[in-house]
């Protein structure tokens, strides 16, 4: 695995993103200190998801819902 973090910024319910460009895993810290990864994520929505405005928003629209997920 090769894990690209993304925590340089604020939201009112995420913590911290990574993401495994080989295994297009997306993993989700967040606030509450549940962590999720999401399996199968293409790269556009990693990279759409570091470049949202709002992650929260952007999570609920592109993500949740969209793509196998287990509490890890």
């Amino acid at each position: 695995m090769a894990w690209e973090i993304h925590s340089d910024f604020s939201s009112s319910n995420i913590a911290s993103l990574r993401y495994d460009d080989v295994t297009s895993t997306l993993e989700v810290t967040f606030l509450s200190g549940a962590v999720y990864q999401y399996y199968d994520v293409p790269s556009n929505i990693w990279d759409g998801l570091k470049n949202a405005g709002s992650k929260g928003t952007f999570m609920h629209q592109s993500v949740k819902g969209y793509y196998r997920y287990s509490r890890v």
